[in-house]
């Protein structure tokens, strides 16, 4: 793929992402929804475009660790561990999240996020400067699509853009969930 086709689509993404918009996009899991996570407007389009309650909590994407220690106030030592030794996309569960939506945060004050793997995710994030919303490109209680031809008709036409890349490859598998507590307790959620 072009570079030029990559910056073409990173441009029309973060246009939207920056007026609060919905994307849709390929990430290194599944193809997800997305939006800037510290926009509460944003993020309950999302919900609203899933059909899904918002105590629901969605997923969260940064970077590298540097925003990661930005968005919890206190990262576990055990999460660069683990997040260092992970040979799949692992997702992990903070306490304590800050700096984004308040609707991004679970009813127990905790918040999953990723640090992707993913050029386009990493570039996207990186010239938005805050991190984003990524959750399956489904209905809830619907399975996530396993590649872009399975995504529903109703999601293709509730986001605000489709992103124009991956579509032919077929799609990963969920990340491995990992929740960790600032008192030191470790709870695998999904493998």
């Amino acid at each position: 793929m072009s570079q030029e086709i990559m910056k073409e689509e990173i441009e029309k993404a973060l246009e939207v992402l920056k007026r609060g918009g919905l994307i849709l996009y390929p990430t290194d899991t599944v193809w997800g929804i997305g939006c800037d996570a510290t926009n509460a407007e944003a993020v309950q389009k999302i919900y609203k475009l899933k059909q899904r309650v918002d105590n629901k909590a969605l997923i969260c994407l940064v970077n590298n660790y540097s925003m990661l220690e930005r968005h919890v106030d206190n990262v576990p030592k055990m999460a660069y561990t683990i997040l260092d030794i992970a040979d799949k996309p692992t997702t992990v569960i903070y306490d304590a999240p800050a700096g984004v939506a308040e609707n991004l945060v679970a009813d127990d004050n905790t918040l999953a996020i990723r640090i992707v793997d993913h050029d386009f995710c990493k570039r996207i994030i990186r010239y938005l400067g805050r991190p984003i919303v990524s959750t399956s490109a489904n209905l809830a209680g619907k399975p996530a699509p396993k590649s872009f031809k399975e995504i529903d008709e109703a999601i293709l036409k509730g986001v605000d853009y489709v992103v124009n890349l991956h579509q032919q490859k077929n799609g990963g598998n969920p990340s491995t969930i990992i929740k960790l507590s600032n008192s030191g307790g470790v709870k695998i959620i999904r493998e």
